[in-house]
């Protein structure tokens, strides 16, 4: 995968995925948008040997500062919105995508930065690092899955104070309202990230797609018709051939080796 704004580095069965252009703090422009659309709509065709994604940015300052603003300077509506569907679509990608992503928040995260970051299933940050909607400060407001991802992370009421002020929160902050999972020093971050990805890697591909899509449909249903969801999900790894492997695993006590069959 060859990309103009993004590098991407395979670790085994866990893809590194690195926002890089750190000279305008990793913002988004047109030509990301189109790349990073691409990379998920690519990964959802066919994930290949890639049982688990880690998005970051390049640099120690940000993770993404948002949309380009420079490259937005002077559009017209009609190209805007023309840029922001294309932006839409890689967000719904991103946020469809089978193979779980962790964001590993580098550094500030602002506007269409955070939304990323809330794309994927769960963040990482550094110490140091400082996020915000804070879009309604340019005279716009969250379009890429803000005013849903972040109220289903740390509730509507907290949610409404953050995107209505646009006020920066600390990832300290962002840990104890449920939005970031585990607050890293800079220097462990990529490490941390790695070994949970790796976590994941080992356990069988097709179990882990099947019950991330049962969390994040079942959480947009009723309790019961989500339970339905599960059910279905579940039942289509009976007939597999990684059932059978886990199963035989256990019993001869052994690491299983999952083909994501």
């Amino acid at each position: 995968m060859n990309y103009q704004t993004l590098k991407t580095e395979a670790r085994d069965q866990v893809l590194v995925v690195t926002l890089n252009r750190p000279e305008v703090l990793n913002a988004i422009n047109t030509q990301m948008g189109r790349d990073l659309y691409d990379l998920w709509t690519r990964l959802t065709a066919d994930p290949g040997a890639t049982r688990c994604v880690i998005l970051t940015g390049s640099g120690e300052k940000a993770f993404c500062a948002g949309g380009d603003l420079k490259e937005r300077d002077g559009m017209t509506p009609a190209t805007w919105q023309a840029q922001h569907e294309l932006f839409e679509r890689g967000f719904m990608a991103l946020m469809e995508l089978p193979t779980p992503v962790i964001a590993a928040v580098n550094g500030h995260a602002y506007g269409g930065g955070l939304e990323t970051a809330l794309g994927c299933d769960f963040i990482y940050a550094t110490r140091n690092a400082r996020l915000a909607l804070s879009e309604v400060h340019l005279g716009i407001m969250p379009g890429g899955g803000g005013t849903q991802n972040l109220p289903r992370a740390v509730g509507e009421r907290r949610a409404k104070e953050l995107i209505l002020t646009a006020k920066a929160f600390s990832a300290e902050e962002g840990a104890a309202w449920g939005l970031i999972n585990r607050v890293c020093e800079p220097a462990s971050l990529l490490k941390e990230a790695m070994e949970t990805a790796k976590a994941i890697a080992e356990n069988a591909p097709l179990s882990v797609r099947q019950a991330k899509k049962s969390i994040h449909y079942g959480l947009q249903m009723d309790l019961l018709t989500g339970y339905r969801l599960e059910i279905e999900a579940y039942n289509r790894l009976v007939d597999t051939e990684d059932r059978r492997e886990g199963v035989r695993a256990f019993n001869e006590k052994r690491k299983p080796n999952f083909k994501g069959k």
